[in-house]
């Protein structure tokens, strides 16, 4: 259930957001006080509550807040930003695996620094939106991964066959703090807020070893760069810089030159090029240089669409064909990668430490997943990618139930697949999708 924005909350943000696209040079001087308006700080509150979230390094939950009480909790709070006294914690790191083996570092900043990050960035957002670029789909009201993905499938279709999947090493660790902060002094001239900013960017470290002892790194402030993911104000931030490139690589003119085109999500983003892929790449890699920036050259490649394949955002796009004609056609399905890591997903739901769980609370369990895992996946032909999701969701629940049943055997005789939609197991081969296709 989305979460409301109250009305005068919503005012400020269009005010804001009005001013910042009538007069795209306006440098705003009067936003610190915003920031810890009662409204502004109570609905920021709300939006992390409902995030929920881990503790971070003082283990302060939204649980003991609701001991202490919220209200009182805020109005300290207010009372300390009003002042000027308010200073952010340090960020709690942990490491979360990603799907080739490696690991991605994660900041989980204090539940106060949320909270206030979040004010800031109910007051900054409208400002910066005004800014970002039409070929920015991450993090944005309105647009997502899905129109990203559609993005790169309609410049395939209209000749950009030569694209340069590009993948940059540690985008966030390599933001630069000045080239950031230029790029936001540029509409911000509020000292006490972009100071609020500084601060966020080089908080300390901490990490836990093996034995619980804490260890604290300065590791930003010392070297200058670098933005914690998971701080609500990270991916506008992320953004900013990202705009740069975009932008860059518009007003000097290889957008037209080259009729090269970049469609970005998040540190994802492609260039589909009509036979100027090399060129672009050799642009691509002076421009990021420039901005700090590292091109991880093992992960980076030329690919010529329809002879080759390519991957975004979860999807394979090139040639498919008609499962009723044969025809051949440039389309999107959902990735091999994928595919393999919801059926790990299942396998982690469905193991021996979950038999504790009722049978119906397991299947909604899966349900849910499938569902959005569906909800997503839904562009070109994904009846082959369901059908397998679906033959394994059925083999592991089999396994599963066989588990909490202490039965001998998990055939399909025992736990056939009606009787497993019977329980109320939904099946995704039935689902319709969304077909993106065209001649090849």
């Amino acid at each position: 259930m989305s979460l409301v924005t109250p009305q005068q909350v919503e005012k400020l943000q269009e005010t804001l957001h009005a001013k910042a696209k009538g007069t795209p040079t306006y440098r705003f001087y009067a936003l610190y006080d915003k920031v810890y308006r009662w409204d502004v700080l109570c609905h920021a509150y709300a939006c992390c509550y409902r995030n929920h979230g881990a503790a971070g390094v003082d283990d302060q939950t939204f649980e003991h807040i609701r001991e202490y009480g919220p209200l009182k909790w805020l109005r300290e709070l207010a009372e300390e930003l009003r002042k000027k006294t308010y200073r952010p914690q340090a960020v709690r790191r942990v490491w979360i695996a990603k799907p080739d083996g490696s690991q991605r570092p994660l900041g989980i900043p204090t539940v106060t620094d949320r909270v206030v990050q979040m004010a800031v960035l109910l007051v900054l957002e409208p400002i910066f939106e005004a800014d970002l670029q039409p070929e920015q789909h991450a993090y944005r009201q309105g647009r997502n991964a899905l129109d990203a993905v559609r993005s790169v499938h309609a410049l395939l279709n209209t000749g950009h066959t030569e694209v340069v999947d590009a993948d940059l090493s540690g985008y966030f660790d390599s933001i630069p703090h000045g080239a950031l902060m230029k790029t936001v002094a540029r509409r911000i001239a509020d000292g006490s807020l972009l100071g609020l900013l500084k601060r966020w960017l080089e908080a300390p470290v901490e990490e836990r070893d093996d034995r619980g002892r804490r260890r604290r790194t300065t590791h930003n402030r010392d070297q200058g760069r670098g933005i914690p993911q998971g701080a609500p104000l990270s991916p506008l931030l992320a953004n900013l810089y990202m705009r740069r490139f975009i932008l860059g690589w518009k007003r000097l003119g290889h957008e037209q030159r080259l009729d090269a085109h970049i469609v970005n999500y998040a540190d994802d983003f492609v260039i589909c090029c009509r036979g100027t892929a090399h060129a672009a790449m050799t642009v691509v890699r002076d421009m990021m240089q420039k901005l700090q920036l590292t091109i991880n050259e093992t992960k980076t490649r030329l690919c010529r669409v329809p002879d080759e394949t390519f991957n975004f955002l979860g999807y394979t796009l090139g040639r498919c064909y008609s499962p009723k004609t044969g025809r051949a056609y440039i389309g999107t399905r959902p990735s091999a990668k994928t595919i393999r890591a919801m059926c790990s997903t299942i396998r982690e739901q469905t193991s021996r430490s979950w038999t504790f769980l009722d049978t119906e609370e397991m299947i909604a369990r899966l349900n849910r997943q499938l569902v959005g895992w569906a909800n997503y996946f839904c562009l070109g032909p994904v009846k082959a990618a369901y059908r397998i999701v679906d033959t394994h969701v059925c083999f592991r629940l089999r396994q599963w139930l066989g588990r909490k049943l202490k039965v001998q055997g998990t055939s399909r005789s025992r736990f056939s697949e009606p009787y497993l939609r019977r329980l109320g197991l939904i099946r995704l081969e039935g689902r319709s999708c969304k077909h993106l296709w065209a001649n090849a």
